[in-house]
């Protein structure tokens, strides 16, 4: 697909999912169902916005720092962005504050769902693994407290 067509077509499909997720979250919260319920909505994690090597055309590479996610409800902070990702899309600006790995947004999703991720385990050939890996640390200074 050309530059042109994909671009065009992104805005037509993020303006249906802005409409369906807002729609969504404003009905939750009109009937009182948003202050014990998370919504999480996300396409592919680690997603980027270009394809390498292929000058200035658009594409779908995949970036394990990269990602965005929505979060909404279930003591969130609301109108929060957390993190930031430089103007090519391709790396986060500041390591020390916005680096969150997909481990992490599993833990934090698994702990305001109410559940201890760390004692989350399944058996694969003898050893026990969790769904957050080794770290998998909760990011907590996402929601309200």
């Amino acid at each position: 697909m050309t530059r042109g067509g994909q671009v065009t077509r992104h805005r037509l499909l993020a303006k249906k999912v802005d409409q369906g997720s807002s729609a969504l979250v404003l009905d939750l919260k009109r009937h009182g169902l948003l202050d014990d319920r998370l919504v999480v909505w996300n396409g592919e994690l680690s997603c980027a916005v270009r394809r390498q090597n292929l000058g200035g055309d658009y594409g779908r590479d995949h970036h394990r720092c990269c990602f965005c996610v929505g979060l909404a409800g279930g003591g969130m902070k609301n109108t929060l962005t957390y993190g930031e990702i430089d103007d090519r899309g391709y790396n986060i600006v500041d390591q020390d504050t916005c680096g969150v790995r997909v481990y992490d947004l599993n833990a934090t999703v698994l702990h305001l769902s109410g559940i201890d991720h760390p004692r989350m385990t399944c058996k694969f050939q003898e050893r026990d693994y969790r769904l957050t890996d080794v770290p998998g640390p909760v990011v907590s200074n996402i929601w309200v407290t």
